[in-house]
């Protein structure tokens, strides 16, 4: 492959680049290094500040014997200080001779902030046990358990319930004893995607 071919491999290359940057905006820039000049090629979503024509420092990658073609994923940090996950691809060209490496640099660390104040937000350490005096006839919180029990042992969903399932199911909390809460007729209807009068007339059927 001569290096005109080479530049029309690299072009390839440039729009893979813009794709993933594209895909994971603003969040992943995507940097193209240059084997054969061992310079910066392309950058797609720049967050690094590094600059087109910059030293890459990639002499190693130039072996014809170099078996990694992923390497990574690994961290480092950015220039404002923020946590970057990086994966380096190394790419060939038809004789399978590098070419160039496509480095992904993905900020974490929006997710990682993320995740500290979801992990505050649900930490148990902030709960207590349900208080027997106020909670003692939580028909709704019964019917709930039960309900999902019932799917679960069936793998069925709540939005893929069947007419038929649903009466199968009205029975079932029924035979639980779900219906002596006061407005439970009400709450399974809701809860079921079906007429109050649907849920009376699969009771009736049970008494008559």
């Amino acid at each position: 492959m001569n290096t005109a071919e080479q530049d029309k491999v690299l072009q390839n290359f440039r729009a893979i680049a813009d794709a993933i940057a594209t895909l994971f905006f603003p969040h992943a820039e995507v940097v193209l290094h240059d084997l054969r000049t061992q310079k910066v090629d392309y950058i797609a979503n720049n967050l690094s500040k590094r600059a087109i024509g910059d030293d890459s420092a990639l002499e190693d990658m130039l072996s014809d014997d170099i078996r990694e073609v992923n390497i990574g994923p690994y961290e480092k940090l950015n220039w404002d200080g923020q946590k970057i996950r990086s994966l380096s691809t190394v790419l060939r060209d038809h004789k399978g001779r590098p070419l160039a490496v496509l480095c992904i640099n993905l900020n974490i660390s929006l997710f990682e902030n993320a995740k500290a104040a979801l992990d505050l937000f649900l930490s148990p350490s902030k709960l207590i046990p349900q208080p027997d005096s106020l909670f003692r006839d939580d028909w709704q919180e019964r019917i709930n358990t039960f309900l999902h029990a019932w799917l679960r042992e069936r793998q069925l969903s709540l939005n893929l319930l069947t007419r038929d399932h649903k009466r199968e199911l009205v029975l079932a909390l029924h035979a639980e004893g779900a219906f002596k809460g006061k407005s439970a007729s009400n709450y399974v209807a809701n809860v079921l995607g079906m007429g109050r009068a649907t849920v009376y007339k699969h009771l009736k059927e049970l008494k008559g």
